[in-house]
């Protein structure tokens, strides 16, 4: 794997790891908090930091806003082993993913459904910095409006 990709996946393991230790600290009814009408639930934000890594790559390779419908549909996750079991999988997919690309295909550009376009590496850098954005999400809304602080390292 191109030494820059492996950089990139050495954050998305931080980042992960971090989001399981904060999962691991909630119990099951603490993912039905909502501190905003009409946004997630404590859950529903671990549902969708644990399908980036997969919705993300099917984004790099240009899926159609119907294929990306379809996936996000597909999922409906309740507890929190679910949740982290298909974060681990969707990560361990990525990898692969990004490992299979060879120089050329990591600097082809691909244009997502709704116009951006970025070479596979940049999109890769988008995955990083998604998640990053939701764990952000995720501690701000245990700390603030639960006083919940997981007290964990949130970068090395």
């Amino acid at each position: 794997m191109n030494m820059y990709c492996q950089s990139a996946f050495h954050q998305l393991e931080v980042v992960i790891a971090s989001i399981s230790e904060i999962a691991g600290q909630l119990t099951e009814e603490e993912l039905a908090l909502r501190p905003t009408e009409e946004k997630y639930s404590i859950g529903e934000l671990l549902e969708h930091l644990s399908i980036i890594p997969a919705a993300d790559g099917k984004i790099a390779e240009s899926a159609s806003e119907e294929e990306m419908n379809a996936l996000y549909q597909s999922y409906s996750l309740q507890s929190k082993e679910e949740i982290l079991e298909r974060l681990f999988d969707h990560f361990s997919q990525l990898k692969t993913q990004y490992e299979n690309y060879t120089e050329e295909e990591l600097h082809t550009e691909t244009v997502s459904w709704w116009g951006v376009t970025y070479t596979r590496y940049e999109w890769l850098l988008q995955i990083v910095a998604h998640m990053y954005h939701h764990r952000g999400q995720l501690h701000a809304m245990l700390v603030h409006s639960y006083r919940k602080d997981p007290e964990i390292l949130l970068f090395e």
